[in-house]
């Protein structure tokens, strides 16, 4: 059953639900005209700032947040012990890397064999072949992770944003969906997948259980086949009082289950990500699909990447640990920054996960005004020069361009050296230790001088 519809969602479902394509192309347009030659204040000591020229949204995209952390020692021995091996990997993985994957699901209540897995070298390239696999239009949460609109606009694929409710991102508002549908439809549409992140990028919110089961009882029920993005479900910042919900568990024959493993296991400069399909015959079909289309792409995934990997999907000690506290300190360091935020009178979600949060400016807009800042572009353009990180704006993530979001990210706050990462990762009070105090000073001083 669906639930009853939420005052947010009386709103939003009025929202015309247009194509990916159109809006990514017109934030494309704003970007080719005319902004190589603006120029405004560069913050609190005036002055100019260029503005890059012909950036759009796809090269220049965001990477995921960086967990500002050294490399476990323990994985770049294992990757190095694998770097004399010649041989490729298959496509899909080997069956080392795919059994590790499966094991690493099994302790996660997501039973299966490594016959239901396949691995690539990243998630772009699968879901790129996922969606490839199924055809069909696409539907997804408004917001979004940032590789998701590109894979729909690289295949030439119908995509549609679904508005999300007050409380959480990542999973559409069971009624807006079924009125997105509807509508879709209703043009001749084709709707055969829906993608989903339980714990959301950008938005670092979970789900709540009911909202899962409501979405993907109404997605399943209408036809869809459901992609479940859990790249972050390893980095909760309250474990133990945090109910997760794949749904993967409520339906396991429609739901297909992706994971990044940059997202807590492993490097970003070591790109792996796996998918477990369901055990049905049109699973069998999907997963032949999807390894076709790896195939296509060459997308295989590096030898000593695949053994660091599946190390790390076994769960030793040390990759425990590390993922343990790695989520602590950023739980800590999210915290401090959303009081930032929320003292400068911007507004934000509670983080709940990952290393980042996604923060609305909408009501410092006369403050941005005057500093030449007008569109989440020119947002992204100030505050990365301002705090010197990556700080993409939110029509990196579907949002509307007009819409002052940004997502801040945690992982410059915890160190500029390996040295002080460490030093922030094993403290008893890390938001104490000067050098983390200093950067939420900074933060903090940033985002207060736009009120």
């Amino acid at each position: 059953m669906v639930r009853e519809r939420t005052e947010h969602t009386e709103h939003t479902e009025h929202t015309e639900h247009t194509k990916h394509i159109d809006e990514a192309e017109r934030i494309d347009e704003a970007e080719r005209t005319g902004r190589g030659d603006r120029t405004g204040a560069a913050g609190r000591g005036g002055g100019t700032r260029s503005v890059r020229e012909d950036h759009g949204p796809v090269r220049y995209g965001p990477p995921a947040p960086d967990p500002g952390l050294p490399v476990l020692p323990e994985l770049a021995e294992v990757l190095a012990s694998a770097a004399g091996r010649g041989a490729p990997e298959p496509t899909g993985g080997g069956d080392a890397l795919r059994r590790a994957a499966a094991a690493y699901w099994t302790r996660r209540g997501l039973h299966g064999g490594p016959e239901h897995v396949a691995a690539a070298p990243g998630t772009s390239p699968l879901l790129l072949a996922l969606i490839a696999a199924h055809g069909g239009d696409v539907l997804m949460p408004r917001p979004c992770a940032a590789t998701w609109i590109p894979q729909a606009r690289l295949l030439d694929t119908p995509a549609y944003q679904v508005p999300t409710p007050a409380e959480c991102g990542g999973v559409p508002d069971p009624y807006a969906l079924l009125e997105t549908l509807r509508r879709v439809r209703a043009e001749g549409g084709r709707p055969r997948l829906l993608l989903i992140s339980v714990v959301d990028d950008p938005t670092a919110t979970v789900a709540p259980p009911e909202l899962v089961r409501e979405a993907c009882e109404a997605a399943v029920a209408e036809g869809l086949h459901v992609v479940s993005d859990e790249t972050w479900r390893d980095t909760l910042h309250r474990p133990h009082d945090t109910v997760l919900l794949s749904p993967a568990e409520m339906c396991p024959d429609d739901v297909t289950v992706v994971c990044d493993l940059a997202g807590a296991l492993t490097p970003s400069a070591w790109p792996v990500a796996i998918a477990r399909f369901p055990d049905t015959g049109r699973g069998a079909v999907h997963h032949a699909r999807t390894l076709d289309v790896l195939t296509a792409l060459g997308a295989l995934v590096a030898v000593p990447v695949a053994a660091a990997a599946a190390h790390a999907l076994h769960g030793p000690d040390a990759v425990a640990d590390r993922v343990r506290r790695s989520a602590a300190l950023h739980a800590r360091v999210a915290a401090a920054a959303h009081r930032a935020v929320l003292a400068s009178g911007a507004l934000a979600r509670p983080p709940q996960a990952g290393r980042h949060l996604y923060a609305d400016l909408g009501p410092l807009r006369c403050g941005l005004a005057d500093r030449g800042v007008t569109d989440s572009l020119e947002l992204e353009e100030y505050l990365t020069e301002r705090l010197g990180t990556p700080t993409p704006g939110g029509h990196r993530f579907g949002d509307d361009l007009g819409a002052l979001r940004v997502r801040l990210g945690t992982g410059a706050l915890v160190g500029t050296t390996p040295g002080q990462q460490l030093e922030a990762l094993t403290a008893e009070r890390p938001l104490e230790l000067p050098h983390v105090a200093g950067a939420l000073g900074r933060f903090e001083a940033a985002l207060a001088d736009l009120r």
